[in-house]
């Protein structure tokens, strides 16, 4: 299988052509997935902050190689231990040709604190913004943070005054299905202008000819595409009617890449997939128990976790395009540590006794929810797992739909069990200990702990990890609190995502380990 691998932070090793040489294109582009929203602060999900990249800009940025680079902030400086300011670029415009001024950027960062954002991880420890002057801003902190400039990378900044004129002031209430003018309507500063969005059909994006960037595309429009077969979408990148798809099934990768049409580009992400249940209500929503929880018992966690085989998953399921781990980081993010890799050992027998000692003899029954549109293989990794539970009679009801549908539900709670992936985009180990292994709560503690999840010794550490500015006690924080998270088995990890990109040979991209498809970097011939 000739396959092109490629760093998790390097380039590609694909020259990028300089504009003016090459004739400017259309780039079809698809995946199995849609846009769930434009508004910028509504739903932290992968593949929407992706297409969002391309009309909205953060004051921080990353380069081709994940480093952290100037965006609509040229520069940046502490004032004080909870103060930093930013020097604004002049001169750039909002799609609609409103001036972009330090009003946009308070507005924005108020916007994203408020309760309908999904966007609490990253404005942790954010306490307000400042305008000094049109083109100086100051983010206040509530202490010093070691992650303020991470955190603002994903921060998006809109125009206050097109917000107050659409009458969207605050982010779309996405788990509640609320539609608001910005859900399918954008006014950023980035090197795309969205020009027309139809939900499951297309989205149309067209080159911003008032970009403040330097161009290195020679992309005039963006025709977004979800084909969630695997086999259309395939055919379609073999047929030509598709350049690029950024998820091609692992099951096509070896014969797509023998074929001289088309490139293959893998690499690892920064993004593990895991699962993990309702701990907290004394009686689940979908399970034949009644009266009690099992998962609130630890030994028929503890049963589970010895009867999950990863490694089989990362074989069968995933074809070896995976890294099979038991940790809840991945080895691009800050924090992480090969001494909490050690699984535990598989062990049927062991695994009923701890059912049969926790009162379940006979196992039971208890409804799954999995994405079948989100991640690699995601469904199939599902049936996988109800597989090897009904190993020790525990029967799993399988409900996989769409992620439009998905994360609605278990964003709302209505969940007994569920199956997620989780990236860092700050590449540090707060961002997954705070949103996923925290007690809910204010400030962004356990904003995607939809098991409600909670032991108050990770809580304390991550408290402690918000200020800490010292790295090495960062990382034997983050170590302290996966370990806590193994002992309680709060959740399972199963691996980190391997990412293939399949794209007809005249395209050349950049492939980096977050999986953001940054058509601004792209070239066609």
């Amino acid at each position: 299988m000739k396959l092109k691998i490629i760093s998790a932070v390097l380039l590609a090793s694909l020259t990028l052509a300089a504009t003016t040489a090459l004739e400017a294109k259309t780039l079809r582009w698809s995946t199995k997935g849609d846009v769930l929203t434009f508004d910028p602060h509504s739903q932290n999900e992968g593949l929407n902050n992706t297409i969002s990249e391309q009309v909205y800009e953060p004051l921080v940025t990353r380069g081709k190689t994940m480093a952290l680079e100037p965006s609509l902030a040229l520069s940046w400086k502490l004032i004080d231990a909870n103060t930093m300011r930013f020097k604004l670029r002049e001169k750039v415009v909002f799609h609609d040709g409103t001036p972009f001024t330090a009003d946009d950027v308070v507005f924005s960062i108020t916007r994203a604190l408020q309760k309908s954002s999904d966007f609490s991880a990253y404005m942790q420890g954010i306490k307000e913004a400042k305008k000094v002057d049109t083109y100086t801003v100051d983010i206040i902190t509530n202490g010093p943070n070691p992650t303020l400039l991470d955190q603002l990378t994903e921060v998006r900044l809109l125009s206050q005054a097109w917000a107050t004129k659409h009458k969207v002031l605050v982010p779309q209430d996405f788990k509640a299905k609320e539609e608001t003018f910005a859900a399918r309507n954008a006014n950023g500063t980035g090197p795309f202008v969205l020009k027309s969005s139809e939900p499951d059909v297309k989205t149309v994006m067209t080159v911003n000819p008032k970009w403040w960037g330097k161009a290195e595309s020679n992309v005039t429009e963006i025709l977004y595409q979800p084909l969630k077969a695997d086999a259309t979408r395939v055919a379609a990148l073999r047929s030509g009617e598709v350049d690029i798809i950024s998820d091609p099934p692992i099951t096509d990768v070896p014969s797509l890449s023998e074929m001289p049409t088309i490139s293959v580009l893998l690499g690892n992400e920064n993004r593990t997939i895991f699962f993990t249940f309702d701990q907290s209500r004394e009686e689940l929503l979908y399970s034949n128990v009644k009266g009690k929880n099992p998962f609130k018992d630890l030994r028929v966690r503890q049963a589970i976790a010895h009867t999950i085989d990863a490694a089989a998953i990362g074989k069968t399921v995933m074809r070896g395009q995976a890294v099979t781990s038991m940790s809840m980081i991945a080895p691009q993010v800050r924090g992480y540590s090969k001494d909490i890799e050690k699984r535990w050992p598989l062990d049927i027998v062991k695994a009923k006794k701890l059912l049969a000692d926790a009162g379940y003899p006979k196992g039971f029954e208890v409804t799954m929810d999995c994405p079948n549109d989100r991640y690699i293989n995601d469904e199939k990794i599902c049936v996988a797992l109800a597989g090897m539970l009904a190993k020790i009679d525990i029967t799993i009801k399988l409900n996989s739909m769409p992620k439009a549908t998905y994360f609605p539900k278990v964003q709302n709670g209505d969940t007994s069990m569920y199956l997620l992936g989780w990236g860092v985009p700050t590449f540090d180990s707060l961002y997954t200990l705070q949103s996923i292994l925290t007690t809910k709560g204010a400030g962004g503690n356990g904003n995607w702990n939809f098991a409600n999840y909670s032991n108050a010794k990770i809580d304390a550490i991550v408290e402690k990890m918000k200020t800490e500015t010292d790295f090495e006690k960062r990382a034997a924080m983050t170590k302290e609190a996966l370990m806590l998270n193994q002992a309680d088995v709060g959740h399972i990890p199963l691996h980190h995502q391997v990412i293939p990109w399949a794209m007809r040979k005249n395209v050349t991209a950049v492939h980096r380990a977050d999986n953001r498809v940054h058509v601004k970097w792209i070239n066609i011939k």
